[in-house]
């Protein structure tokens, strides 16, 4: 009995004494096992005011389903890419760069169809991080039937100004097998510069066939890709 005493007192006052350490000394990790890590160094972006589309565009009637709150990082320069398809029909005018080509087919299409400009907006818009030409000017707009391109040309660079950027060089290239494009390149490539406001040495324009295959070799159709640099000013 007296050894039953005795352990259950020590075994009593070793737990009070283990409590008693917890309660008054919490058990600490030694310092060189605890590692913080920094926080990395982010770059530092400035932005400019939000573009809004909606009320900037409103001289030309912009689809007012357009976010007026997207912001555009200013950043030194920004690249962009446009494309463009439009099946060729008979009975319609073929207009390329706003230059009207004599041909037996032309675009069907909403606006007067020209490939080339609706590409070069896109590639505006897409550089500048903005809704694509279908959202701005949608073809279920009736407003919009049988507009000229050169209104979607003039709201894109608009837009490019107001962001604070401008052209540094465009590279734009015509698919069509009909008709032959290098008698009107020049002519083209003259107006086109004249409508974006930049000198005619940053805008090239090259023109190829499809070789006869599908659609746009079989003159059924016409498409046209665009890649733009914009700067900032």
């Amino acid at each position: 009995m007296a050894m039953a005493t005795t352990c259950t007192h020590q075994l009593l006052s070793s737990s009070s004494f283990f409590q008693s350490h917890i309660t008054k000394t919490p058990f600490l990790l030694p310092a060189a096992e605890i590692s913080f890590r920094k926080p990395k160094k982010s770059l530092s972006l400035s932005y400019r005011p939000s573009i809004s589309v909606l009320a900037a565009s409103s001289a030309v009637g912009v689809n007012e389903s357009v976010s007026s709150e997207k912001s555009i990082k200013t950043l030194p320069f920004r690249i962009g890419h446009g494309f463009d398809l439009h099946r060729l029909e008979p009975g319609y005018p073929l207009i390329i760069g706003g230059i009207d080509i004599p041909h037996d087919r032309g675009c069907e299409a909403h606006s007067d169809g020209d490939v080339l400009l609706h590409c070069v907006v896109d590639a505006i818009l897409g550089a500048l991080g903005l809704p694509d030409i279908g959202q701005i000017f949608p073809d279920s707009d009736p407003k919009w039937k049988g507009a000229a391109s050169s209104v979607f040309i003039k709201e894109a660079v608009r837009l490019m100004d107001e962001a604070g950027y401008e052209i540094g060089n465009l590279d734009a290239t015509l698919i069509l097998q009909r008709p032959k494009i290098s008698p009107h390149k020049e002519t083209i490539r003259s107006n086109l510069s004249k409508l974006l406001g930049a000198d005619p040495s940053v805008v090239n324009l090259k023109a190829k066939t499809h070789e006869k295959v599908d659609s746009l070799g079989e003159n059924r159709s016409i498409a046209a890709h665009t890649v733009i640099l914009l700067m900032k000013k």
